[in-house]
């Protein structure tokens, strides 16, 4: 085992969380035949197959399960500990793999990135869009320094950062713009569009309406918010969608927006991150200019229903 380098590690990492040799490989910033060659190495080295090699795709063996579960705490332990030596140093950090759920991303990111940039010209920012669950998940295996995510998550591993709180609107029929604003009882009886399962929105809008999760054949879904705007164009049905949705998500569908009725319905946005992130100061920095530049896009609808 005195051969046993973290090349293999990072690249066994790599083929474990991607399934394929030719993404692991482009990940590693590797031809696909030197990754090939290492995982072979790092198979003989440990004595056994980690890897059952098909045509298309490949499958972790038990044993393989095992070591990449191992590997990827010791990648983690490994950027910590040079994360701990940065903060020492007063360095900045070099990387921010920034976790963002998909009814923010597409809002927020581009302003954020380009503020980052200015502030911090040296950060390269690694954006990951996926749902709470998946985030808070990558938090807790090292592969996501923070999160951007809709409070609370209510992990006692992370720390919570309140950033900014935004409301969220109701999107009907151009026909319907002149009618009164219906009151969360008249919504239950409307046909509300909603995200598919996973995302944390769609929780919070059956919440508002105090609707019990409905039987599939009664719910209409849609993967993302502007696919839901663009039904409700079509006169399919109603539906909420964030605040900062409605400048992109709207511009192009025949749609009307409405802000709802006091008590309004919300959510706060914040940052999340391991309590044991040794650049946790910094990344506290950097969650400020997350609110800032939120505040900014909330600040610019003003206006706006």
């Amino acid at each position: 085992m005195a051969n046993l380098s973290m090349k293999h590690l990072r690249y066994f990492d790599a083929l474990a969380r991607h399934g394929h040799f030719g993404r692991a490989a482009a990940d590693c910033a590797v031809t696909q035949p030197a990754l090939s060659v290492q995982i072979k190495e790092f198979e003989d080295l440990l004595g056994a197959p980690l890897v059952e090699r098909g045509a298309r795709q490949i499958r972790l063996t038990a044993l393989g399960e095992a070591v990449a579960a191992r590997a990827r705490e010791v990648l983690t332990s490994v950027e910590e500990i040079a994360n701990l030596t940065r903060g020492a140093n007063g360095d900045f950090m070099r990387e921010l793999r920034l976790g963002v759920i998909p009814t923010i991303a597409p809002y927020l990111l581009p302003a954020l990135i380009k503020a980052l940039a200015g502030r911090y010209p040296d950060l390269d920012v690694r954006p990951r869009e996926t749902v709470t669950q998946r985030l808070i998940a990558d938090l807790g295996d090292g592969k996501l320094d923070a999160a951007i995510v809709a409070l609370p998550v209510s992990e006692p591993s992370l720390a919570e950062t309140p950033l900014f709180e935004e409301e969220f609107v109701l999107v009907r029929s151009l026909e319907d713009a002149a009618k009164p604003v219906p009151n969360p009882q008249a919504l239950r009886e409307m046909r509300l569009l909603l995200l598919e399962e996973g995302h944390c929105f769609r929780e919070q809008a059956l919440s508002f309406c105090d609707i019990a999760p409905p039987a599939p054949r009664d719910l209409m879904e849609g993967s993302s918010l502007s696919t839901l705007v663009q039904m409700v164009g079509a006169g399919i049905g109603i539906t909420l969608i964030p605040q900062m949705a409605v400048a992109i998500d709207t511009r192009s569908a025949a749609v009307s927006v409405a802000r709802l009725g006091d008590p309004s319905p919300s959510r706060m946005v914040g940052m999340v991150w391991r309590k044991s992130n040794p650049l946790a100061a910094q990344l506290q920095q950097i969650s400020d200019i997350v609110r800032d530049e939120g505040l900014r896009l909330l600040s610019d609808m003003n206006g706006r229903p």
